[in-house]
């Protein structure tokens, strides 16, 4: 098992990676990093699976955002939570909102996957 740190780091890397407009649109990326059974509560309050996830980030336009405030949490030997702040900027690279996120990573023989996703939108811009 990695050190507490070394494990912040790679599960901080995987969600940045999943935050980048070339890999939001790869279909084959996006299915590398979540797992076969992931769901996801969006920012709507509505649920996603796996493959409507990957075909709405097909049809997204891209934005810049942000990570910030990382922490993370062992569940388990295998599983970790990760709790942040996302910053969605405009094209004029304003704030366009702001969200609460945690997401659940569980370890599949030597990769990590994301297992569940959840954004709250925040009401301080």
């Amino acid at each position: 098992m990695q050190t507490e740190n070394s494990l912040r780091d790679h599960i901080l890397q995987l969600e940045e990676k999943l935050l980048q407009p070339d890999i939001r649109k790869s279909s084959n990326e996006i299915e590398q990093l979540l797992a076969d059974d992931f769901m996801e509560i969006g920012c709507s309050g509505r649920n996603y699976n796996r493959q409507q996830v990957i075909e709405a980030l097909q049809n997204e336009s891209t934005a810049k955002m942000t990570i910030s405030d990382f922490e993370i949490m062992n569940l388990a030997e295998t599983v970790v939570l990760a709790t942040f702040r996302e910053t969605k900027f405009n094209a004029v690279n304003r704030i366009e909102n702001e969200s609460l996120r945690s997401s659940i990573w569980k370890m599949f023989g030597d990769k990590w996957k994301m297992i569940f996703h959840q954004g709250t939108l925040t009401t301080n811009l």
